[in-house]
């Protein structure tokens, strides 16, 4: 096959990952494999800098600065949470042909897949060779039909470490302990603090997804049955929590409600909801010691918390992007596909199957309305890489001696 000669480009969007720069920098790297990829630039600040002309010559950057950034986290060319229309697609359109890009590159989640589609419908209209890939990114690990997502297995691990700390704090000092976790309508991150759990009475003794409706009632008989148990409770919830009705439960619990450019309710980075269901649990059970935490943006590109498996195949998906561009000449959205126990296998989807729509955990990863399974478990395990040990003093008691008298 002749092969297409021409420029490339790379774009990030969405919120960023501790590994989102592999991806970057495998894609840069890779394409200096094949001569008919002249140049490559990267857009700065997403596909917003991209339709004003704001390019960085990735060509130019030294491999040992690449791989410098590859390990860092947050997006090295910054990101964007525009999400464009067609008009503003075919802006895209109009600058990648106007500089000689035949490959474009989207680093991103659902949003990003749906950009990609419609840029490469406009370039298939007008004629253009313009090989679009779409390179998968997200903590949510929501996208569809690949089985996990890049930035998902380093996020899992940073929750499932940070309750880790929150339970150790909560045995030293008894008390009720929430913490909120990322996830609108997936579950996927919240589910990971289950990897906290070492011995029987540890936490989270509680974990809510937005999978299942959640009850005011059934969430206080939970917190009042954990804490007669163990005389505290641990709590895991995600921010997107929703009631029967399927609205937002940090809507219904709170009376100042802040929504976000895409009129959607503001849920990260708002402490509403672990603060509306600590005042719940103080005021409905009497419990004196409860407190909260939102992990927010904290969970999204910690560094230090990076997950081997995860920066290992977040490198692999941005090779294989510019492989089946420069190779294959076809568009799509490069799929992991899990093998054996545990490989992975890289694909190509078409970027329809993926873009737009978002997937949720399935049921047979959610026990009853406030647990996990072993299947997810066992899904989840290795995309997180090793985690820190902990451990009890095992020791004998003293006999008493005062008070037998």
């Amino acid at each position: 096959m002749e092969k297409l000669t021409g420029k490339a480009i790379i774009a990030m969007g969405g919120g960023p990952t501790a590994v989102i720069n592999q991806s970057l920098v495998g894609a840069v790297l890779q394409a200096r494999q094949y001569p008919h990829i002249t140049q490559f630039y990267g857009a700065f600040r997403g596909v917003e800098g991209l339709v004003e002309e704001q390019l960085v010559n990735l060509s130019e950057a030294t491999g040992h600065n690449l791989e410098k950034v590859a390990r860092t986290p947050g997006a090295g060319i910054r990101s964007t949470r525009v999400k464009p229309d067609e008009e503003y697609c075919h802006r895209i359109f109009e600058v990648c042909k106007a500089h000689g890009i035949h490959y474009f590159f989207y680093v991103g989640g659902n949003d990003s897949a749906e950009t990609c589609r419609i840029v490469n419908r406009f370039a298939l209209s007008e004629g253009y060779e313009l090989r679009v890939i779409h390179i998968p990114k997200t903590i949510d690990n929501d996208l569809r039909v690949t089985d996990h997502c890049p930035g998902y297995g380093s996020a899992a691990k940073f929750v499932a470490q940070a309750f880790s700390g929150a339970n150790l704090d909560n045995r030293s000092l008894p008390g009720v302990y929430i913490g909120v976790v990322m996830g609108r309508h997936a579950g996927f991150l919240t589910a990971a603090s289950v990897f906290a759990r070492k011995y029987n009475d540890d936490g989270p003794h509680l974990i809510y997804l937005p999978e299942r409706s959640f009850d005011h009632d059934a969430f206080l008989s939970d917190v009042d049955h954990v804490y007669g148990q163990y005389g505290r409770a641990v709590i895991a919830v995600s921010e997107g929590i929703q009631d029967k009705e399927g609205k937002p439960v940090a809507a219904g619990l709170t009376s100042c409600v802040e929504r976000d450019s895409h009129g959607n309710i503001q849920l990260s980075g708002s402490t509403s909801l672990g603060d509306a269901l600590k005042d719940l649990i103080q005021n409905k059970l009497k419990i004196k010691r409860v407190r909260s935490d939102t992990f927010g943006y904290l969970q999204r590109s910690f560094l230090g918390c990076i997950s081997e498996v995860d920066a290992s195949e977040a490198r692999e998906v941005g090779e294989r992007a510019v492989q089946i561009a420069a190779w294959h000449r076809i568009d799509g959205s490069i799929v992991i596909e899990r093998v054996g126990d545990y490989s992975v296998s890289y694909t190509v989807a078409p970027l329809e199957d993926v873009a737009k729509e978002t997937k949720s955990m399935p049921d047979s990863f959610i026990d009853g309305n406030n647990n996990v399974t072993t299947e997810f478990k066992n899904y989840a395990r290795p995309l997180l890489g090793e985690l820190p040990v902990y451990e009890r003093i095992h020791a004998p008691a003293v006999p008493v001696i005062l008070r037998k008298k």
